[in-house]
């Protein structure tokens, strides 16, 4: 499982012109899933999101996390997370967990990351066109693989 976590002043997710979400400061996080993931996996990456110390202090150092911050948080699925381009110019998709798998994890790290931070965390539609409009704070951009905890 890997996550792209970008911390935002504004986030929001858009399907058929229609916003379905939208935050203020915060995470929109972008998760991709394959067939190996499991709970351990989820439960890795949600203590990780919630305590990840990317939000500034008093003093304008990056030291405090999310719940620190009571922010808000935006989870959008993204099969393209999990694009091999070893070969061609074409990325394959090959690794990316089929619905069937897919969206009871994506559910389910919501439902973990929701209970971790003690707030309702918005979405996308798992398997949608969607348009994520978001204004990056910082920039702050980080990528966590489950697999590969460095």
């Amino acid at each position: 499982m890997k996550i792209v976590i970008q911390r935002v002043s504004e986030a929001s997710v858009t399907i058929n012109k229609n916003k379905v979400a939208t935050i203020k400061s915060g995470l929109l996080i972008l998760l991709g899933i394959v067939n190996e993931d499991s709970q351990e996996d989820i439960d890795f990456l949600v203590r990780k999101t919630a305590n990840l110390r990317i939000f500034n202090d008093e003093n304008e150092v990056m030291n405090k996390s999310l719940v620190d911050v009571d922010g808000e948080v935006i989870v959008v699925s993204q099969f393209t997370l999990q694009a091999s381009t070893k070969k061609g110019n074409r990325p394959s998709y090959i690794k990316a967990a089929k619905p069937d798998i897919a969206i009871p994890l994506y559910e389910n790290f919501i439902q973990t990351l929701e209970n971790e931070i003690g707030k309702k965390v918005q979405t996308g539609e798992f398997g949608a066109d969607m348009k994520v409009a978001l204004v990056n704070d910082g920039p702050v951009t980080i990528i966590i693989d489950s697999k590969n905890k460095e």
